[in-house]
């Protein structure tokens, strides 16, 4: 058990719309400077379980506990920007943005992510890689405890989701904030996150990314083969994991 401290923590939500259960039984614990992924199928209830913690839907039962004074930083999974509307990336980042802040603090935080270059851009004329990379800038503008990340890589190519991930790592090393992410990218996330959460209207299984891939109800949602390529891919092994992360045995190298 880590010895940092508890972020924030979801027990029992359960969230029904209309008479309909979109999710039940949805437990969550993020700590500081960890990643916690939820991954599953569409309509699985990922977006719908990191709303409820971010106090935007109020679950049907169970409860949501936050570190007092806790600061989020939230990437949301779409953004709509009307093409007739002409603001830049700077302009952008200021609505909504903290009080007080100047050129310079907007400067720092996308050379932070490497999109210094883009801050006097008109937003339509930014790359997909590039708006992501505003979009988790604008997020880090609060200097959060927690960051919030809802299919991060979503428009980006191969290249640059690996490349987006990274850059997601080396926050968490430099600022120590925990992560809450939420991701289709199986391969990806399985070598990039600490503990992973597989929900399908419930929670499947949780735990160390390689236990999660070699648990029965994982196989039976992604299927044999794409679990079996998981575990090679990351690690290669001469022990067991239990779902904690803890080892059976004795060597362990990573790729």
């Amino acid at each position: 058990m880590s010895n940092e401290p508890i972020l924030i923590e979801a027990r029992g939500v359960e969230v029904a719309f209309a008479g309909h259960t979109v999710l039940s039984g949805g437990d969550v614990t993020v700590r500081a400077g960890e990643i916690v992924t939820l991954i599953g199928p569409n309509g699985a209830g990922k977006t719908t379980l990191v709303r409820v913690m971010l106090g935007l839907v109020r679950p049907s039962a169970g409860t949501v506990t936050r570190k007092k004074g806790l600061s989020i930083g939230y990437m949301p999974q779409r953004l709509g920007i009307d093409p007739a509307l002409p603001i830049t990336v700077k302009r952008f980042m200021q609505l909504g943005a903290p009080s007080g802040l100047h050129t310079q603090d907007y400067e720092n935080v996308l050379q932070e992510v490497g999109a210094a270059h883009v801050i006097n851009q008109p937003m339509q004329g930014v790359s997909g890689g590039e708006m992501q990379r505003v979009l988790l800038a604008r997020a880090l503008l609060r200097k959060p405890d927690l960051l919030v990340l809802d299919e991060p890589v979503q428009g980006v190519d191969l290249t640059g989701q690996a490349e987006l991930y990274r850059l997601v790592q080396s926050i968490r090393e430099q600022r120590r904030v925990g992560v809450l992410m939420v991701s289709h990218d199986l391969h990806v996330v399985m070598a990039q996150t600490d503990h992973v959460i597989c929900l399908n209207r419930h929670v499947c299984c949780a735990g160390h990314p390689h236990a999660v891939s070699r648990h029965p109800e994982f196989v039976a949602l992604f299927g044999d083969e794409v679990a079996s390529t998981l575990a090679v891919y990351a690690h290669h092994h001469d022990h067991e994991h239990a779902l904690d992360g803890h080892v059976h045995g004795e060597h362990c190298d990573h790729d």
